[in-house]
């Protein structure tokens, strides 16, 4: 790295210890033009630093820093969630589940059978559809049934609905290469995916998913009634001018196959009108696996509710992935549920579950799917039936493999006293970057405004210009700040951008009339609209706990500190990888009343008897305790500056009521390793991902005369912790995207990329959007 890069370090260092706490709305940080807070050009506006939100403070100041450059490529940062057993969360297989104990008495082919059988002799074991073997079928489909259909259909139309019959409603979804399944963008195929039907729910999952159900009542993405799928299986007979022929030919196809297939009558002609046979919307049975009686749904067999699969992706925050899942199994978002979001930077593993999921026509094929990275970053294996879904916060944390690269240091035993420092006093739990977006208008300066009920405020930050935007996004704010035309603005502006979006529709929708600011924020979505809020919560407890360290120091407890009478279970609310206490996930579920823990206020006599690690700060809000003392009295003062009362977080709009809690001011990591790694070529990796694994590319390559060095993590962290905030107590700098960007710009190794690269080392991974 140039002298340059490490002495601009240098300053950034000293600009962001200063203990002088960043107002909210420091014109420094934004500057708006009273006269004119719409003109963009009236905004000078920069990018935000840790200061801006109360990240000042380390642990060991005293340690000298190692400089390395965070995330510079996406593998740079592996994630794997830790599920409640304490198990780490990886990617163990792409090949399809295995068949029930119940699927497997009808299966006939062994797998080499499968990998030449012709398609229609595929059976999907994880289907809804009763799985019958072919012979069973051929056996059902005998002369009656020729001899019944014969008079009113051709024997070429007899031929197809035969074949149709002996294939199966899923058929459509084999692969025309007659060797394997398709598979979907993320590799997942028809055989995978279980099916859609469900049994009868208890009423809190019927309650949980009625927007789900009315979708699909109006023809929306959930319903797969009027797809394309069934369109490939429609038989035609002859044009029949009786109606009461018809009428028949309606009875004997009910009756044949037992309301498996369904008919229509086509609009009529001059010879009569056709009757067309395809397979069953609802019953979508087979045979005599059909329907007992016609448009009946059949029965599911013993499946539990819920799918669970394990989703690793790639520069993807959860909700984006989540929604590229809903699109391609037209399933609503809602119907997803996980332990845990996940930050965006980086190739993320976890567990998620489905509460309905269907058969999805794939796009891919199954050689592809099996040597080729998931598209959109995307992949989901493991799948399994649970009778339980997933909620926020099933989960215990989560581990990482990180590396930093153009490592130095300035003595030899640096990285070893640093790694020390870090395993042993731990970091500051300071909520990450992340938390505030990576906006020049951070999120909490929004949700102060909307705390304080300044709708109109909260509307023009929203709307306001943000340097390094995407220039339709630009486009489309100044065509309403500047120029006011209302349809231009909607025209250019991304739907990407949502919160913009809402507003401007509901100007739409008002005529061009703005004075209702408030209905304008109630249409954006509520997890987006809390996480303003929430964002203002995490910006006063990391400038509280800044103060009291800066006070206090953090070796240890003090009279005044707050911790809990008995040890409680970390709320599972933020981290690199859960982001806004839950915001991001907005699947309903039974609400419980939140029930504050039990707070000891430390004095004189009981603080020796608790250490650092043990020390709580709460977020404020509703029913929390303040520290006792100075501290206490500096917590309350700071609220009110903000033009908050602190004993009153009651709102009129109930979502605006700020519930508080409580979090540990220092972390500890658990199983902590690190080695030194040599590297020249920065394009190529020096972690791999599990669907690399799985894929067969080769392992990462480390070379022994390498001209750069990188350190490589190896550590764990509880649900509630950012792992960016531990590698800033390693560097002592910026961890934000921008500093970090610059660092990468700068850095020495960037004249040798490409030079050594493969093609599986410069993909899709490590390309930005």
């Amino acid at each position: 790295m140039s002298t340059t890069t490490s002495r601009d370090r240098e300053d950034d260092d000293a600009q962001f210890r200063s203990p002088k706490r960043a107002k909210v709305e420091d014109p420094s940080l934004t500057d708006v033009d009273e006269t004119n807070d719409a003109s963009p050009s009236s905004c000078t506006t920069r990018q935000l630093l840790e200061s801006d939100v109360g990240i000042t403070e380390y642990v060991s100041r005293d340690v000298p820093p190692i400089c390395g450059i965070i995330k510079q490529r996406f593998t740079d940062f592996l994630v794997f969630e830790v599920d409640q057993d304490h198990q780490v969360v990886h990617l163990k297989t792409l090949d399809k589940p295995p068949p029930s104990k119940k699927d497997q008495k009808h299966l006939k082919m062994t797998g080499e059978d499968m990998k030449t059988a012709e398609p229609s002799q595929i059976i999907h074991a994880s289907s809804s559809v009763s799985c019958m073997s072919i012979s069973s079928d051929q056996e059902a489909w005998g002369d009656a049934v020729v001899s019944s259909l014969s008079p009113y259909f051709s024997d070429e139309s007899i031929a197809q609905l035969r074949k149709t019959f002996l294939e199966g409603p899923e058929s459509g979804r084999v692969s025309d290469n007659k060797e394997s399944p398709q598979f979907d963008n993320g590799g997942v195929s028809a055989e995978q995916a279980p099916s859609s039907e469900q049994p009868t729910q208890g009423k809190q999952d019927r309650n949980r998913h009625t927007r789900s159900e009315k979708g699909k009542k109006r023809g929306g993405r959930g319903d797969l009634s009027k797809s394309d799928v069934t369109g490939h299986y429609r038989v035609f007979s002859n044009p029949i001018s009786s109606k009461t022929d018809r009428t028949a030919v309606h009875v004997k196809v009910r009756e044949l196959f037992k309301g498996g297939f369904e008919t229509e009558t086509e609009a009529p002609s001059d010879q009569g009108s056709r009757i067309i046979v395809m397979w069953s919307r609802q019953g979508r049975g087979r045979g005599k696996g059909g329907g007992k009686t016609p448009g009946t749904r059949p029965a599911r067999g013993e499946f539990p509710p819920y799918i669970h699969f394990t989703m690793q992706k790639t520069n993807r925050d959860t909700q984006d992935a989540l929604a590229y899942l809903s699109r391609t199994l037209h399933v609503n978002v809602k119907d997803f549920g996980v332990a845990g979001t996940k930050d965006k930077r980086g190739v993320t593993v976890q567990r998620e579950d489905i509460w309905r999921a269907s058969n999805q026509v794939g796009r891919r094929s199954a050689r592809d799917a099996l040597s080729q990275r998931g598209d959109h970053g995307i992949r989901i294996t493991d799948m399994c039936y649970r009778k339980a879904g997933l909620e926020l916060g099933m989960l215990k944390g989560n581990e990482f493999v990180i590396t930093l690269r153009s490592l130095q240091a300035d003595a030899p035993d640096s990285v070893e006293r640093v790694m020390d420092s870090l395993k042993h006093k731990g970091f500051i739990n300071y909520y990450g970057m992340q938390r505030f977006g990576t906006a020049a208008v951070p999120t909490h300066t929004i949700g102060l405004a909307l705390l304080k009920s300044d709708w109109h405020k909260a509307v023009s930050l929203i709307l306001q210009v943000r340097p390094g935007e995407h220039p339709d996004v630009i486009q489309a704010r100044q065509a309403w700040l500047v120029d006011r035309d209302l349809d231009r603005a909607l025209s250019l502006m991304p739907r990407r951008v949502v919160a913009e979006r809402c507003i401007l529709e509901s100007y739409k929708k008002q005529g061009g009339e703005t004075r209702n600011a408030l209905g304008a924020l109630s249409t954006i979505p509520r997890n987006l609209r809390l996480m303003y809020i929430h964002a203002y919560q995490s910006y006063v407890w990391n400038a509280v706990v800044s103060e009291r360290i800066r006070i206090y120091g953090c070796e240890k407890a003090v009279p005044g500190d707050l911790v809990f009478e008995e040890e409680i279970a970390p709320k599972s609310d933020d981290g690199d990888e859960e982001m806004n206490d839950g915001a991001q996930n907005s699947r309903p579920k039974k609400k419980q009343s939140w029930v504050p823990p039990k707070i000891i206020t430390l004095t004189t006599e009981n603080a020796y008897k608790y250490s650092i690690f043990d020390v709580v700060m709460p977020l404020p809000g509703r029913d929390v305790a303040y520290p006792g003392g100075s501290l206490g009295e500096r917590y309350r003062e700071f609220l009110k500056k903000d033009g908050l009362d602190p004993d009153n977080f009651l709102r009129k709009q109930k979502e605006y009521t700020l519930n508080g809690s409580y979090r540990k001011i220092l972390q500890l990591p658990k199983n902590l390793s690190w080695s030194i790694l040599r590297y020249t070529d920065p394009d190529v990796a020096l972690a791999q991902a599990d669907e690399d694994k799985l894929l067969g590319f080769d392992p990462p390559r480390v070379v022994e005369d390498g001209k750069f060095l990188a350190l490589q993590l190896n550590l764990t962290l509880g649900t509630a912790a950012y792992a960016t905030m531990a590698l800033r107590e390693l560097t002592k700098t910026e961890t934000s995207s921008h500093f970090q960007t610059g660092l990468t710009h700068a850095s020495e190794d960037q004249q040798f990329r490409g030079t050594t690269a493969t093609g599986q080392d410069v993909s899709s991974y490590d390309v930005e959007d």
